[in-house]
């Protein structure tokens, strides 16, 4: 359960992430209050799966699920670039996850 949790909240990281991104320095209240309400959520959820997992395995899960689902989305809305390169580095990413979670 700690792995799905952990996952999930990488996931609400992108939320975040993006929300900051759309909020302009926290001058738009309706990305603010997402982006407020995401990272609390994606905190919690982090702390809950290291009550059972590893803290730098944990870490670098969480970190990378919403580097890689960040990246993604703002690839597929065209408010980042899309490439090759940028493609396979994003699943060499998510290949390393899938590793530290086998590895576990």
């Amino acid at each position: 359960m700690a792995w799905v949790v952990l996952i999930l909240s990488g996931m609400v990281e992108a939320v975040w992430a993006t929300a900051l991104g759309r909020s302009e320095g926290l001058t738009k209240v309706g990305p603010s209050i997402v982006f407020v309400v995401a990272i609390v959520a994606s905190m919690l959820g982090l702390a809950w799966a290291m009550r059972t997992l590893p803290v730098g395995t944990s870490y670098a899960v969480w970190v990378g699920v919403g580097a890689a689902l960040t990246v993604g989305y703002a690839m597929f809305t065209g408010t980042e670039t899309v490439s090759l390169v940028k493609i396979l580095l994003l699943l060499g990413l998510v290949g390393c996850i899938v590793g530290l979670k086998i590895a576990h």
